[in-house]
């Protein structure tokens, strides 16, 4: 379950990023992951409180949660860019980048934590 999560997961982070960099043009900002990141923080929110309530089989949580989820979002990828931000000299960029991710990934899961339990 957590593989096909997986799979499920990392195809859509690939589509999501290529869909911006098509929308947006070449952009010094990683928007991409961050944006990946923060949807994913959303989702796994809503996840938390949501699934344990639903008329799902136990294994759905590692599908969509670890596997999905875990595919989706990238902390390897978020150090790199921001490894790359710090190697470029970008110490602005870096800074606004880790500290939006950070706070909007909070803001993202504790919204979808709050849908999830309505």
């Amino acid at each position: 379950m957590v593989g096909i999560g997986s799979f499920m997961g990392g195809g859509l982070r690939y589509l999501v990023g290529k869909g911006i960099s098509l929308w947006l043009g070449a952009v010094t900002f990683p928007l991409a992951t961050m944006v990946v990141n923060v949807v994913g923080c959303f989702l796994m929110g809503f996840l938390w409180t949501w699934l344990p309530s639903a008329s799902l089989p136990p294994s759905s949580r590692m599908l969509l949660m670890t596997g999905f989820c875990g595919g989706f979002t990238t902390f390897s990828t978020f150090v790199n860019e921001n490894f790359l931000l710090m190697r470029g000299g970008q110490w602005l960029l870096l800074l606004l980048y880790a500290a939006a991710s950070f706070l909007l990934g909070m803001l993202a899961f504790a919204c979808g934590y709050r849908l999830g339990s309505r």
